[in-house]
């Protein structure tokens, strides 16, 4: 098969799973394996590529996510623990007391403690961080957990432009430059970004506040999209340990302290704090068994995703057909237009992302871009500041992200109901973050 051929199977291998996505037609883990084994077997009946080599090509896409799943299965485990021995309880009780039915400071809280937990720049860490402190809290004012997501996933896309943060770093390194230069050139978006994060907290609280969410709440459990874990609660109060709750706490900050200084896995992290955490709350075989049980459900349908989008990753990335991907849409930009690649290249990111892996997206379409640009005086860096600031955006509301489905998991929400939630906002937050640059001279044309 020729590039554009590739390229053709590329777009409609993502679509098509991007279509059963969105219309509920099977789970995630499902339409990522079904899609891309249809894609794979075409690749070998074509002749492009042997059987042996595709089954290298799904080995290194499941190898590059499986730190991922590991990390979200005993991550679950760890904070269904704190929750059975009451140590979120508490919290929640104290946050109350201090919040009331503040709904629009409960969203405020979000978006500020996502954004220090992003300072790591780690997706995963700063998903593991907000949702399980903030999404008990969410339920209590009957708010709902896409909001919390939305909040979430835009703190963290501006809070990604830090110099050690993945996109910067990759793009720095197209360029050829520091990561630190790079960053002080874009230092005036970011700073535009994170008034637009916290407006995003203010007017999605403000939005609950309207819906009736609050303290007192009367809205109905499917209005929130949040079952009501009433059942089972008689049961859990047996699990309850308050005597435990300050050492449960310097567990649980240790824990998030390792994940942003100690140079060890993440999951490694969580599978000592599960040790800890089950030898000192729950001592004994037995009870520690029913423990893991309870929380090994969801743990095992979000690491089947992950995996499962690693075999789609392996199939395209492995394949190159995301570069040949990137080069046809390059060969789109008219001469006439030439000029105005950054403006393009930073309107078209939003979509973009949600079919682009991070390396594909910087190593394989950036350098292409440049190439195009250099054609017509285009500055490099302002190709590079266009598509990382603005791709950043929206790098956690796409299904190509293994992080997007560690979120989504935590907060018990379907990627599809994310997806629609976050989208046309994100994309709307990236314009005004372009249009900043342009104001501030940080991009010219």
């Amino acid at each position: 098969m020729n590039e554009t051929m590739l390229a053709a199977l590329g777009f409609a291998t993502i679509i098509m799973i991007i279509v059963l996505l969105l219309r509920n037609v099977t789970v995630p883990a499902i339409a990522f394996i079904g899609v891309s084994t249809v894609t794979a077997a075409i690749l070998v009946l074509t002749g492009t590529f042997t059987v042996s080599e595709m089954g290298d090509f799904i080995k290194s896409g499941v190898s590059g996510v499986h730190s991922t799943a590991a990390l979200f299965i005993f991550s679950v485990l760890f904070f269904g623990i704190m929750t059975d021995a009451g140590m979120f309880d508490r919290i929640i009780n104290a946050l109350m007391k201090k919040v009331g039915n503040n709904v629009v400071g409960v969203a405020m809280m979000s978006c500020i403690i996502a954004m220090i937990g992003h300072l790591d720049g780690g997706g995963a860490s700063t998903f593991l961080i907000t949702i399980p402190a903030m999404l008990p809290v969410y339920k209590k004012l009957k708010m709902r957990p896409t909001t919390l997501l939305l909040i979430c996933v835009t703190a963290m896309g501006v809070m990604n432009l830090l110099p050690w943060g993945g996109p910067t770093m990759r793009s720095a390194s197209v360029l050829g430059v520091e990561a630190n230069v790079l960053w002080m050139q874009l230092l005036p978006m970011q700073a535009v970004g994170i008034v637009i994060a916290l407006f995003t907290a203010f007017f999605w609280g403000t939005v609950e506040k309207k819906r009736g969410a609050g303290i007192n709440s009367t809205l109905e459990a499917e209005d929130t999209m949040i079952s009501e874990e009433t059942a089972g609660s008689a049961e859990r109060s047996g699990l309850i340990r308050p005597n435990l709750f300050w050492f449960n706490i310097c567990l649980t900050l240790l824990i998030i302290v390792c994940l942003i200084f100690l140079p060890v896995p993440s999951y490694f992290t969580f599978m000592l704090g599960c040790v800890a955490a089950l030898l000192v709350n729950y001592p004994g075989a037995k009870l520690q068994n029913k423990i893991i049980k309870s929380h090994s459900g969801p743990a095992l349908m979000m690491a089947s995703t992950i995996l499962a989008a690693g075999v789609f990753l392996g199939v395209l990335e492995e394949s190159e057909i995301m570069n040949h991907m990137a080069n046809i849409l390059a060969s789109f930009i008219p001469q006439s237009m030439g000029r105005f690649l950054p403006l393009i290249i930073g309107v078209l990111s939003v979509p973009l992302t949600m079919m682009f892996c991070t390396d594909s997206y910087f190593y394989g379409l950036l350098p292409v871009l440049i190439g195009v640009g250099s054609k017509f005086g285009v500055n490099p860096a302002h190709i590079a500041i266009a598509m990382v600031v603005c791709r950043n955006c929206a790098t956690f509301i796409s299904p190509v992200v293994p992080a997007t489905f560690l979120g989504v998991g935590l907060a018990g929400v379907e990627i599809k109901d994310h997806i629609k939630t976050c989208f046309f906002w994100i994309w709307g937050v990236s314009l005004v973050c372009m249009a900043a640059g342009l104001v501030l001279g940080v991009i010219s044309l």
